[in-house]
């Protein structure tokens, strides 16, 4: 079973990568061709956009409500605010970089590297001032779970923006909710305007 499954994901790479390579896959009997290009394979459906975005608030309004309600130094919330800003990116970064390797997009070692040292060191950051904080346990906690919850939902929601980008560089406007309703109000104003 493992050997079937490792020959599909196989094919579904080279198929991913002749299609964004511009080779178009055709019907030998029709001449009508069938292109297995990035906007019906990886769609998400909007529901999964919208949970994404929502757990995404979730965690990073949770986490910086947690940070400003509490009894922190100045200099010890700036600590984990960066922390928390750092791992973000380092978390995008990431997943990107590996999405790339994986996709056969040329990524060099030592920037795959660096995004594995950013991420780790953001982690370890945040338990080593956990773990030394002077704080309840349950805050701690909380703390913990938020930070865990927001970097699956920014992984996540940069995966979903990545797979509504076509292979111009242009990114559906599902992948950003309402906006799509707000760029149209304003094209109408702006036509109201002129």
């Amino acid at each position: 079973m493992l050997f079937i499954s490792s020959i599909y994901v196989t094919a579904i790479r080279y198929v991913t990568k002749a299609t964004r390579a511009g080779i178009k896959l055709t019907n030998i009997k029709e001449d009508e061709g069938m292109s297995l290009g990035n906007d019906q394979f990886n769609r998400p459906t909007p529901a999964y956009v919208y949970a994404t975005w929502g757990v995404l608030a979730v965690g990073v309004l949770g986490y910086l409500m947690g940070l400003w309600n509490a009894d922190l130094a100045l200099n010890e919330k700036g600590y984990y605010f960066t922390v928390f800003l750092f791992s973000m990116f380092a978390a995008i970064t990431l997943q990107k970089t590996v999405r790339d390797k994986q996709e056969g997009f040329p990524v060099t070692k030592v920037f795959v590297g660096m995004c594995w040292v950013a991420f780790s060191s953001s982690i370890a950051l945040l338990v080593i001032g956990l773990v030394n904080a002077d704080m309840f346990l349950s805050e701690k906690g909380f703390y913990a779970m938020s930070f865990v919850l927001s970097l699956f939902a920014v992984i996540t929601v940069q995966k979903n923006i990545r797979d509504l980008t076509n292979e111009y560089g242009e990114t559906d406007p599902s992948a950003f909710p309402k906006s799509s309703v707000n760029i149209d109000t304003a094209l109408d104003a702006a036509d109201i305007i002129d």
